[in-house]
């Protein structure tokens, strides 16, 4: 029966010590003894290669390679397709404002040009540049993710492209346009509860032998955020405003346009729109990140927990916005720019007009850019449907008075007959 010999490294001055232990083995082994743990055993003697280790450089099978998969021929490929994808600023909106705030511009980029649809294209193509640079992705695995809709769209826009499969873990009431559309380009969904989908996504990546992108860790990390070429760059090239305003999903946009703004010495402030029953809000103002809500009905924007991609300090304002107030905004900017937007924009413009003239108006002449996220299409069963609002008890027609006497005349002037919803017993309804 024949007995493997141990490999031994050899280097310096341990090459001699090194030697002696190879013989050792051999004479062991010659002599019917055996080699096992370590020790060289046999003839009434034992030398342990630890030992030896200790007075030279012996180690064991401290030469390995090829211990991870290393595609690089695919992973040079997918990258080079993604490089090559053509690349245009979105162009950027302006809505008209009443005499009363002359010399002020409220400025909306259009991030609905997008080949998948949304402001979301661009962190899934950073996501996945992320990973396949960091080694993360291989041939023939899945990708897998949590969202609530475009993020989900986005990266199985990429997925296709690149001929990977792609699995959406997504709350059980997102919006049935978002839900066909991944369908679409290709991809699986997993249904499940708001506050857990990144735990079953997880544990879906985990299942398949797959990759989870978790866009919540890793937006604020994978975004180029140095780069001329990222929508902080084009934003801050096309308008150098004094504001940036913006709903949080992950924080990663937020997050990169403050850091370019310090980069290249730029004047801009951010503020973040917060919808009702988010955490991010109090998780600001408590500076506590262990703050947890009921979720939000503003899909895209607002969530049960504060997510790691959500930095604190390069946010230097927040305004919450109710729910009917995001809805009214949509409706009535929409009709005014002739492009029908989500609720997320709606959530963003509204706190964009109180930035411009609320009672916290900043400065005359003010310039304020906020992003329309993603188009109305996706949710003409919801957000556009008065019955379906109805049921979710939003009452929108109040804060559409509000929205329009501003826009008319710049007072603002807040309804007086809306209340606040209660805050639900459970989850909400697209959590």
């Amino acid at each position: 029966m024949g007995v493997s010999r141990r490999a031994v490294l050899l280097s310096g001055a341990g090459a001699a010590a090194a030697a002696a232990a190879a013989t050792a083995a051999e004479t062991a082994l010659a002599a019917g003894g055996s080699v096992a743990g370590g020790a060289v055993g046999g003839a009434g003697r034992s030398v342990r290669t630890e030992d030896v280790g200790r007075h030279g450089d012996v180690g064991r099978q401290e030469d390995l390679s090829d211990r991870y998969p290393d595609e690089r021929g695919w992973v040079n490929d997918c990258v080079r397709r993604i490089r090559a994808l053509p690349y245009e600023p979105t162009p950027m909106l302006e809505l008209e404002l009443p005499a009363r705030l002359r010399g002020s511009r409220l400025l909306v980029k259009n991030e609905s040009v997008h080949p998948s649809g949304s402001h979301k294209h661009r962190l899934a193509q950073a996501l996945f540049l992320n990973a396949l640079a960091n080694g993360w992705l291989t041939r023939n695995s899945p990708v897998v993710e949590a969202s609530s809709g475009s993020t989900a769209i986005s990266e199985a826009w990429f997925s296709k492209l690149l001929g990977i499969d792609f699995v959406a873990v997504m709350p059980s009431g997102t919006t049935a346009e978002k839900k066909q559309a991944v369908l679409d380009l290709g991809g699986e969904i997993v249904e499940a509860t708001g506050a857990t989908i990144s735990e079953r996504a997880r544990s879906e990546a985990r299942a398949r032998r797959g990759h989870f992108m978790d866009q919540f860790t890793y937006a604020e990390r994978a975004y180029d955020w140095r780069g001329d070429h990222g929508m902080a760059g084009e934003i801050l090239h096309q308008a150098d405003p004094d504001w940036f305003v913006m709903g949080a999903g992950t924080g990663g946009t937020a997050a990169s346009l403050a850091r370019y703004a310090r980069y290249t010495g730029h004047r801009v402030r951010v503020c973040v729109t917060d919808p009702e029953n988010s955490a991010f809000f109090p998780g600001w103002r408590d500076n506590d990140r262990t703050v947890t809500a009921k979720g939000s009905r503003i899909e895209g924007i607002g969530r049960p927990k504060v997510e790691p991609s959500f930095l604190f300090p390069l946010v230097n304002r927040m305004i919450r916005v109710p729910d009917a107030a995001s809805i009214a905004t949509m409706r009535v900017v929409g009709e005014r720019l002739g492009i029908a937007p989500g609720g997320s924009t709606g959530t963003g413009l509204y706190g964009a007009l109180k930035v411009l003239g609320g009672p916290s108006r900043h400065r005359e002449g003010a310039t304020v850019v906020t992003v329309l996220c993603d188009s109305g299409e996706r949710y003409l069963d919801t957000y556009y449907s008065d019955e379906w609002l109805d049921r979710q008890r939003i009452d929108f027609r109040p804060w559409r008075d509000t929205v329009e006497r501003f826009l008319d005349t710049g007072h603002w002037v807040p309804p007086r007959t809306w209340r606040e919803p209660h805050t639900p017993r459970g989850h909400m309804w697209n959590m």
